[in-house]
């Protein structure tokens, strides 16, 4: 069951749906009873993406095709544009970095258009010894549908960071599987969600530690306001025999909102002996007693809300280690809370 069948097939069938456990927040085939039709080439100019001052090369797919890749260089662009309303698209990607280099990847998922349903696969490979930073920035149309999925396979004493940036769409879930093999490879996973109006944001992970002696730290901070509901699903296997694990998890979010929504599910699945695993998660509003002391130094009730907010997923906004998209990531935040530009 996948939204990738669905396209390929136009079955709606094949979609996802609440029946299946791990898409039970996320349902796709109650949402979705006709597939648009797919979208057509696209032969406008693209504007500049979000990261577009910050990357050596960029690899740009336009309505679900490949159309151009300029550059090379230790910092790249992966943009993945929607361009036509009411259209469909699926693209894949595989991207390997080889034994020992390093590579920061800038992705963006650009909602040019309203009312489409994408699905975006990705395979992502890190050699021994490798690092990957990836940073992902999704900012879709209201109506939109879309589903990204990466599957990273790591090699001993590889380092893959990620952090997540997103507002929601009217379904959208971006899931990131990683085999992890221990054997002193680094993982962190993070991610943001601010949602409002209607927008559902699902963020769903799995990492599997296969081997002995492997890190994996995550962190997710998300607000909802208005109608919107957030899903997040954080699930750590460490498999028999992969002891000495070290592996973390946080999810904390703001609800805003009684008609907000969030659903939770943060797993610990442990079949080794000898392992240092916890997680944690917490649901709550704002503290009313930091409203009202902003309030009282003069600073209206809006502008302080969206002041503490900022603060409160600011920890994983710095996490961010290259210093021109956490400024980007910053910017978005703010923007998205109503204080940017």
């Amino acid at each position: 069951m996948s939204l990738a069948t669905a396209l390929k097939t136009g079955d709606v069938t094949a979609l996802p749906s609440r029946r299946d456990e791990d898409w039970r927040w996320t349902d796709l085939r109650g949402l979705i009873r006709a597939l648009p039709e797919p979208a057509p080439k696209f032969d406008g100019e693209v504007p500049a993406g979000p990261f577009a001052n910050l990357t050596d090369g960029e690899i740009l797919f336009v309505n679900g095709r490949h159309v151009a890749t300029s550059g090379q260089g230790q910092v790249m662009g992966l943009r993945f544009v929607a361009a036509t309303d009411k259209a469909s698209q699926g693209a894949s990607y595989a991207l390997v970095v080889e034994p020992g280099a390093s590579l920061i990847l800038l992705e963006s998922h650009e909602g040019r258009a309203g009312a489409y349903v994408t699905d975006v696969a990705l395979d992502i490979a890190v050699g021994e010894g490798a690092s990957l930073t990836r940073i992902v920035l999704v900012e879709d149309d209201a109506e939109a549908v879309n589903v990204v999925t990466a599957r990273v396979d790591l090699a001993a004493g590889a380092i893959f960071n990620q952090t997540v940036l997103t507002g929601g769409a009217r379904r959208q879930r971006i899931e990131t599987q990683v085999a992890h093999p221990g054997a002193h490879a680094n993982v962190r996973l993070d991610g943001i969600y601010l949602l409002s109006a209607q927008r559902h944001a699902d963020q769903t992970t799995v990492v599997t530690h296969g081997g002995v002696d492997g890190v994996t730290s995550q962190l997710t901070k998300g607000m909802v306001a208005d109608q919107a509901r957030g899903v997040f699903q954080g699930r750590i296997i460490v498999a028999e025999g992969a002891d000495q694990t070290d592996a973390r998890m946080g999810h904390h979010a703001l609800i805003l909102s009684d008609k907000a929504e969030i659903d939770a599910k943060p797993e610990l699945l442990i079949f080794a002996d000898d392992v240092s695993c916890a997680h944690g998660n917490t649901i709550g509003a704002l503290d009313e007693e930091a409203v009202f002391y902003a309030r009282q130094r003069g600073i209206p009730e809006l502008e302080a809300r969206s002041m503490l907010t900022e603060a409160f997923v600011g920890e994983v906004v710095e996490r961010i280690e290259h210093d021109g998209a956490r400024e980007i990531a910053a910017a978005w935040v703010a923007r998205q809370l109503g204080r940017g530009e």
